[in-house]
């Protein structure tokens, strides 16, 4: 039975597009039909949150609504204790994807109702985060997260927490504002994007220029197979190379500079050209005269003469030449 499963496996390997990595994880991506749940990679790479906070996250998302998601409720159904589940939920408070707001249901009784939103900056806009309305029959989740110190003086704290809803006079009870975050900016999909930077460009393309530049830019494929580029390709970014080539870059510099840690599968070989060509252009070398130390001047300072107190220049203080020649003429 293991043997059948390698087997399998190694066919779903072979299926793969494009050359594998060497290292690292390989996805085998079969399509669901049934039972799964969208998660973006905002929450499952998250750069902050604990790999804890992501996973009680993906399992609140895919729970249908009504579900309850307190800390006792998760505790009973993993392995991790109510204090790693109560930290998780913190997180995620924290970073927006779970809400709690007091709402008071048909009945009069006041409850914590729990939120829980698949993409926090795209809620809230305009200031406010819109609540759907509780489901018909549906059981309301109890408190998710215990107490937080407030982030500032000026903000409210967050309200205290909660066991399972019970129903309380109207009198004794008054609705508590949930934690006011600012609303975060995200640029809508229509929005235009700022211009491309355009290829570099040599300062003359002579003859010599042209023919290296293209010869390097047709030679990539030998030490990256993933950079096939066609002749408009190479003859549309023989410039790029070529300013390379005029600021005496050293053609195996230029190759390992466009082939070094490629994407896998790189889906637009020429793009990704054009981009190394143009962020990773080395500066011009310097020439002798700025590489030469700054020639210092000698300078020597005056001095008053001790015979006559004229001024002369001399390291040291003394009398001047002409004082100093005076006795000589004396003595002759």
């Amino acid at each position: 039975m293991a043997t059948q499963h390698d087997i399998a496996l190694t066919r779903a390997l072979a299926g793969l597009p494009g050359p594998l990595p060497s290292s690292g994880v390989l996805h085998i991506a079969i399509p669901h039909t049934g039972r799964f749940t969208i998660v973006g990679n905002h929450l499952a790479q998250h750069a902050e949150l604990s790999l804890t906070a992501i996973g009680v996250g993906v399992h609140i998302q895919s729970l249908p609504a009504g579900s309850l998601v307190g800390i006792k409720a998760l505790a009973s159904r993993f392995t991790e204790g109510e204090t790693r589940i109560a930290a998780a939920l913190r997180e995620l408070e924290a970073h927006g994807y779970l809400r709690r707001t007091r709402v008071r249901l048909a009945n009069g009784r006041m409850v914590t109702r729990t939120v829980f939103c698949n993409q926090p900056g795209a809620v809230g806009r305009a200031g406010t985060v819109v609540v759907p309305p509780v489901p018909k029959g549906a059981e309301v989740s109890e408190a998710a997260v215990p107490e937080a110190p407030p982030a500032a003086p000026e903000e409210a704290p967050a309200p205290p927490p909660e066991r399972e809803a019970t129903s309380v006079p109207e009198e004794s009870q008054a609705p508590v504002p949930a934690e006011s975050r600012p609303p975060v900016r995200v640029p809508p999909p229509t929005a235009p994007k700022p211009p491309r930077r355009p290829l570099p460009q040599p300062h003359e393309l002579t003859p010599e220029l042209r023919q290296t530049a293209a010869a390097i830019l047709a030679d990539l494929r030998r030490h990256a197979k993933e950079l096939v580029l066609s002749e408009a390709d190479v003859e549309e970014l023989i410039p790029g190379v070529a300013a390379w080539l005029e600021r005496e870059a050293n053609p195996d510099a230029i190759r390992h500079a466009l082939t070094t840690d490629l994407p896998q599968p790189p889906k637009y070989p020429a793009k990704i050209v054009r981009h190394r060509l143009t962020v990773l252009l080395p500066p011009p070398l310097p020439g002798t005269e700025e590489l030469a130390p700054a020639r210092r001047t000698l300078v020597i300072p005056l001095q008053n003469c001790d015979g006559c107190d004229r001024a002369f220049r001399s390291r040291e203080p003394g009398q001047c030449r002409g004082c100093r020649s005076e006795p000589m003429e004396a003595a002759a």
